[in-house]
Parts: C-alpha cells; sequence; structure tokens
C-alpha cells in the first residue's frame, strides 16, 4: 500500500481516537471539579453553536489554502486549547467558566478539523492510485476501531492518571495527529492557485456558498445528506438516552458499553467489506442493502426487547450502516467539486454537529411527556420514513450514473 494512504490513515486514526476520548475525558473532568451534571451539560451547550459556526466559516479557508496545513494546525488548535485546561487548573484552579472558554477554542478545530482531513482524499487517492472505494472504506474501518477503543481508553487513563493526566493523554493525540499529517507529501494537499487575502464578508459570503451549493446546485449531494443526517439523529436518540434510560431501569447499566462494542464492530465489519468488495455490486444494490440492513437493526433496537436482542440489533445496525457510510463518502468525493469541497462539506459536518441535540432533546421530550417505549418505537419509525424518502428520491435511484459535477 502506498505509503501517502498510510499516513493519512494513522493521521485520522490519532485524530479519531483523541476525538473518541475526548467525548469521555472532558465531562468526567467537569463533573469531576464542579460536582454538577447541569455544567457539564452547560459546557457542551456552550461549545455546539461555535463548532457550527466555526465549520461553516472556515470552509472557505480550507478551499482556499493548503489542504495539508489546515488539517495541521485544526489539530494543533485542538490540542493547545485541551492542554491549557491541566495548565490552568495547576495555577488556578478549574471552574465553569474556563471549561467553556477552551471548549469554545477547541471547537475551531473540531468541524473544521474533520472537514480538512476529509478533503484531503482526492489527493491521496491520485497519489496512491487506489480506488476512492477502498480509501474510504479502509478510513471508516478506523473510524470503527477507535469507537470502540476510545471510550474504554479514557475511562482507564482517567482511573490511572486522573482528570489532568487525562487531559494531557487527550492533547498529545491531537499533537500526534497534527505530526503525523506533516508526514504526508508536502503537496499533497496544495491549491493550485495562489490564496487570495479573504475579508470577514468574504468568509460570510463563502459559508452561504457552500450551503447554497449544497441545497440547490446537486440533489444527490443533498440527498446523501438528508438520509445521514436521519440517522445520526436516530443513532443520538438511541444510545445517547433511550439505552441508557432502559438499561438503569434494568439496573444493568454496565450494558449500554456492550452495544456500542457490537455497534463498533459491526461498523468495521462493514466499511471493511466495503472497502474489499465495493466494485462486485452496483452501487444502488448496495444502497438499498445497507438501508434495509439497518432498518431491521433499528427496529430491533426501537422496540426495546432483551438485551441479547439490543446487542444483536447495535451489530446489525453498524454492520449496514458501516457500508451505508462508506458509499455515501465515496459518492460525495466524487460529486462536490474540488474548489467547493471544503466549504460543502464544512456545511455537512456542521449539520451533523447539530444533529445529536435534536435526537436527545427529541427522545428526552417523549421519554417525559409519553414513555420510553414511545420514543424508541419515533426512532424506528423516523428511520423508516427516512428510508422509504431514500427509495423515492430520483437521485439516490440514479446513485449508479456518474454524477455532472456542478461548480459554483
Amino acid at each position: 500500500m502506498d505509503r501517502s494512504v498510510l499516513v493519512y490513515l494513522a493521521s485520522y486514526a490519532l485524530s479519531s481516537l483523541g476525538n473518541s476520548m475526548a467525548a469521555v475525558v472532558l465531562p468526567l473532568v467537569v463533573l469531576s471539579t464542579t460536582g454538577s451534571a447541569l455544567d457539564a451539560g452547560i459546557v457542551a451547550a456552550a461549545t455546539a453553536v461555535p463548532a457550527v459556526l466555526a465549520g461553516l466559516l472556515m470552509g472557505g479557508l480550507i478551499d482556499r489554502y493548503d489542504r495539508r496545513t489546515m488539517s495541521v494546525v485544526t489539530d494543533l488548535v485542538a490540542a493547545v486549547a485541551i492542554a491549557a485546561l491541566p495548565v490552568v487548573d495547576l495555577v488556578t484552579g478549574l471552574s465553569l467558566g474556563w471549561f467553556v472558554l477552551f471548549g469554545v477554542l477547541a471547537s475551531f478545530g473540531d468541524v473544521p478539523g474533520i472537514t480538512a482531513r476529509e478533503t484531503l482524499v482526492p489527493a491521496v487517492q491520485r497519489r496512491s492510485g487506489l480506488p476512492a472505494e477502498r480509501i474510504i472504506g479502509l478510513r471508516e474501518s478506523v473510524a470503527a476501531v477507535t469507537m470502540m477503543v476510545g471510550p474504554a481508553a479514557a475511562a482507564s487513563v482517567v482511573v490511572l492518571l486522573g482528570g489532568p493526566g487525562a487531559l494531557w493523554v487527550t492533547a498529545g493525540l491531537a499533537l500526534l495527529a497534527a505530526l503525523t499529517t506533516l508526514l504526508l507529501p508536502a503537496g499533497i494537499g496544495r491549491r493550485p492557485e495562489s490564496a487570495p487575502r479573504r475579508s470577514a464578508r468574504q468568509g460570510v459570503g463563502e459559508a452561504v456558498a457552500g450551503l447554497v451549493w449544497l441545497t440547490r446546485r446537486s440533489p444527490l449531494v443533498l440527498s446523501v445528506t438528508l438520509v445521514n443526517l436521519a440517522l445520526v439523529v436516530v443513532l443520538v436518540a438511541l444510545q445517547g438516552l433511550v439505552l441508557p434510560v432502559h438499561f438503569t431501569l434494568l439496573g444493568e447499566e454496565g450494558r449500554l458499553g456492550l452495544v456500542l462494542t457490537c455497534l463498533a464492530a459491526g461498523m468495521l465489519v462493514g466499511s471493511g467489506t466495503y472497502a474489499l468488495a465495493a466494485a462486485r455490486l452496483r452501487r444502488r444494490t448496495w444502497l438499498a442493502v445497507s438501508l434495509l440492513g439497518s432498518l431491521v437493526g433499528v427496529g430491533t433496537i426501537g422496540a426495546l426487547p432483551g438485551v441479547a436482542w439490543i446487542l444483536a440489533g447495535a451489530a446489525v445496525l453498524g454492520l449496514f450502516g458501516g457500508a451505508l457510510g462508506a458509499l455515501f463518502g465515496v459518492v460525495m468525493i466524487e460529486t462536490i467539486p474540488d474548489d467547493l469541497r471544503g466549504r460543502v462539506m464544512s456545511a455537512q459536518n456542521a449539520l451533523v454537529t447539530l444533529a445529536p441535540a435534536v435526537g436527545v432533546l427529541g427522545a428526552g421530550v417523549l421519554v417525559e411527556q409519553v414513555s420510553l417505549g414511545a420514543a424508541g418505537a419515533v426512532a424506528a419509525g423516523v428511520w423508516f420514513a427516512a428510508v422509504l424518502g431514500a427509495v423515492a428520491l430520483r437521485p439516490l435511484r440514479r446513485i449508479d450514473v456518474a454524477p455532472e459535477v456542478q461548480h459554483a
């Protein structure tokens, strides 16, 4: 395998592992420092909006400047913001305000960092000669592995090193991701034209251009984005609220970790299978099988049966959802024009950042006002509606037809 692919996957693994660990470490550190679950929620909410805005506004920068450099810079921003927390703890002690401040700063490396790394795929593909299906399938497999390893590693590091020590490890992973990205050939993310200076008004205009292209210029990419958002909302509602409440009522809180492991293991197999066998089936076949298989998984989990059935449903959902995610990743790489890729993908990632709030809030209202069973049923119903919509959408029915790239 070409060295550039190995370096790209290693960088992606380190960054994903850092993000996966941070999602566990930061709430635990907030809880241990302030003693308030509400404070952990406040930190999460306070950083969500800046993350979305940063993603939208920095998409233009990713399109104008060297994407390899932008990937390195965003990882360094995240590393510095996280490392600042244990430093402040040593000097003055941490409080809610410090967590919010550095959480907001870290958000400027979150969505932009994900986008910058995603936009490097075509350049890595051209240099390596590997098909996009293989690279993106391997990338999604790496993401599944970090999803399995990250939470357990985070909990272990917190136990062994304490909160501040765990923060240093998390910051170190972001730093290592940046240094690994520097091992990519220098010209791999370089833009062909020189980058003019941008005013604040131009930055806003470029963010709007990404949203306009996404919503008006490519029905295929818009369809993929909507289906992906529906899946994210359903997943977050189930694993972020419905299942924790369900297992708490059963007195088996530890089972949630097994569910996430089964989901990630399924994703690993699904995305890996797509990476190896994508060319053997039509894309429409991959789409139909992945949608129906994921519907079986969501329906099983949403019915809230016994623990064994929920674990099986999570594995099935991960298996077919992993293949679906890899397929959608390839479609976006092929369809979004290179000169707009940063802005469009930033818009997509910003929307995905907001999706968890929608999923958890909706599930919480249903659990409080109706019942836990109703929340599970509605989650399954939302995905059923999304699958029906995907089958009916004309752009997705023509997913095998080479798309005509629409420039700005």
